[in-house]
C-alpha cells in the first residue's frame, strides 16, 4: 500500500471516530501531499510508510504545539524538534497533534483546555497520562506510532491503561530539543507502538548526540536478540491494587517456567520517597519554565489561562523557590534523586531487569479526577516515577486484562541498556 492510501485511511477513520476519543487536537493539512512526495521517491527511508501522531507539546514546523492549553491556543511552531527532522529524514509521516494533559500536568488526561481523552481500549475510563491522545491514538488505530514526552510516567501511564507499548528512553539518549518541557531534569520523549519491534525501529531513528541538547550521548544501534539466563529483579511496593499485582505474578511465573529464566526480589531502600522527591523537582523547574509564558511573545500570559493543576504547580514551584528557602526544597530533592539513582544502579549488579506493574491501580472513571484529591491522582505514578528519577529506561507491555481493562507490566532496565530491555520486553510480550 502506498503512504498516500494509507495515510488517507486513517484520516477517514480519525474523522469518523475520533469524535469520541479526542485523541487530536490539530490534523496535517499538507499530510497527503507530503505522503505523495514520499511515494514519489526511488529511495525508501527507514520509517517509509510508518505515520505518526505527535503530542502536542513537540514542535512540529507549522502545526499546532499548543501543549493543550489556551495559553498557547493558536501557536504554530516555527521549526522541527530534533526527533521530528530524524523522522521526516527517514520518510516519517505526521499525520497530527495529540490531546494531552495541560502542558503535560497529569496522569489522567482530564486536564487539557480542550476536553479530555477517552480510552478507546476501556470506553468511559481515562487513558491515562499525560501522554494521552498519543496512546489513545495508537490504541484506536489512528497512526501506526505516536511521540510522547515523560517525566514521570507519562508515556508508561497511558500505554498501560490503553493496552499498547510505550517506551521511556534513558535520560540523554533522545534530545529534548524542541520539547516544551515539563521538567528538563527528567524529561524524555519516547514512542508508543502496537510491537515491539516498531518501537524498537522508531527509538534508533530518533536516539542520539544532538548539539542542541547537551545530556544526549552516543548509543550502538538498538538491535533485538534472544537473551538467555536472565534474571528479573521483582520489585514489590506497597499500595498496589491485589487483582493486578496478583495478574502481574501469574505473568512473571509464566517466564519464569517457559523462559528458564530465573527472579531475585528487589529492594529500593528510598523508593517509597520517589513521589515526594520526584514533585519538589517539578514544581521548581515548571515554574522556571513557565515564565517565559507571559503574554508578550508566546499567546496569553499562562497564570490568566490555564487550568488548576498548571496553576497548582505553578504556585507549588514559586513556595519552593522563594529566596527564604534558598533553594533548600530543590537541592534535597536531588540529592535524594542521587541516592535512588545510586540504588538502582547497585540493583542492576545482581540482576538483568527489575519487573513491576506499570500503575498500581486501574483507570477510573472519565470525569472523576475533579474530585479526586491531587496525592490521589499523583499516586497513579508512583511505579513509573522511580526510572526518572534515576535516568534508566523503561518500558510498559500489556500483561493481560482485569473486567476488560488493560493493565501493563513495566521492564526496567539500567542507564542506555535499551537493547536489552527491548529484548526481554519482546520474549515475555511474545509468551
Amino acid at each position: 500500500m502506498k503512504v498516500e492510501e494509507k495515510v488517507k485511511l486513517y484520516l477517514d477513520k480519525i474523522k469518523s471516530s475520533d469524535k469520541k476519543i479526542n485523541a487530536f487536537l490539530h490534523l496535517n493539512p499538507n499530510a497527503l501531499e507530503e505522503a505523495k512526495e514520499i511515494d514519489k521517491k526511488k529511495v525508501n527511508g527507514r520509517l517509509y510508510g510508518h505515520v505518526f501522531a505527535i503530542k502536542s507539546n513537540i514542535n512540529v514546523k507549522g502545526l499546532i504545539a499548543n501543549c493543550a492549553s489556551k495559553t498557547l491556543e493558536n501557536y504554530k511552531a516555527t521549526y522541527d524538534a530534533t526527533v521530528i527532522e530524524k523522522i521526516k529524514k527517514e520518510d516519517g509521516i505526521i499525520i497530527g497533534m495529540t490531546n494531552m494533559d495541560e502542558f503535560a500536568c497529569g496522569s489522567s488526561g482530564e486536564s487539557s483546555a480542550f476536553g479530555p481523552t477517552n480510552n478507546p481500549s476501556a470506553s468511559g475510563k481515562i487513558p491515562g497520562g499525560s501522554s494521552s491522545g498519543s496512546a489513545a491514538a495508537v490504541a484506536a488505530g489512528f497512526c501506526d506510532i505516536a511521540l510522547g514526552s515523560d517525566t514521570g510516567g507519562s508515556i508508561r501511564n497511558p500505554a498501560s491503561h490503553c493496552g499498547v507499548i510505550g517506551v521511556k528512553p534513558s535520560y540523554g539518549l533522545v534530545s529534548r530539543y524542541g520539547l516544551i518541557d515539563l521538567a528538563m531534569s527528567l524529561d524524555q520523549i519516547g514512542p508508543f507502538a502496537k510491537t515491539i519491534d516498531e518501537a524498537s525501529l522508531v527509538l534508533d531513528v530518533i536516539k542520539g548526540k544532538d548539539e542542541r541538547d547537551t545530556t544526549t550521548f552516543d548509543s550502538p544501534t538498538i538491535k533485538l536478540s534472544s537473551p538467555k539466563q536472565i534474571t528479573l529483579g521483582i520489585l514489590k511496593v506497597k499500595g498496589i491494587d491485589k487483582n493486578i499485582q496478583s495478574l502481574i505474578d501469574n505473568k512473571v511465573l509464566s517466564v519464569l517456567k517457559k523462559l528458564k529464566w530465573s527472579s531475585k526480589e528487589i529492594e529500593i531502600k528510598h523508593i517509597d520517597l520517589a513521589i515526594q522527591t520526584y514533585y519538589p523537582i517539578v514544581y521548581t523547574e515548571f515554574f522556571s519554565a513557565t515564565r517565559r509564558f507571559d503574554g508578550r511573545k508566546y499567546g496569553a500570559k499562562i497564570e490568566n489561562s490555564s487550568g488548576p493543576e498548571v496553576l497548582r504547580r505553578i504556585l507549588g514551584g514559586s513556595e519552593v523557590t522563594k529566596a527564604e528557602f534558598k533553594g533548600a526544597y530543590y537541592k534535597k530533592a536531588l540529592q535524594v534523586k542521587e541516592l535512588i539513582k545510586e540504588e538502582f544502579e547497585k540493583a542492576f549488579e545482581k540482576v538483568d531487569c527489575i519487573i513491576s506493574p506499570t500503575v498500581p491501580s486501574l483507570p477510573w472513571n472519565v470525569g472523576q479526577g475533579a474530585k479526586m484529591k491531587p496525592e490521589d491522582i499523583y499516586a497513579a505514578d508512583a511505579l513509573t516515577i522511580p526510572a526518572n528519577l534515576a535516568e534508566i529506561c523503561a518500558i510498559s507491555i500489556p500483561a493481560g486484562k482485569l473486567t476488560s481493562i488493560p493493565v501493563g507490566l513495566q521492564v526496567m532496565c539500567a542507564k542506555g541498556q535499551e537493547s536489552k530491555m527491548l529484548s526481554i520486553a519482546k520474549e515475555i510480550a511474545n509468551l
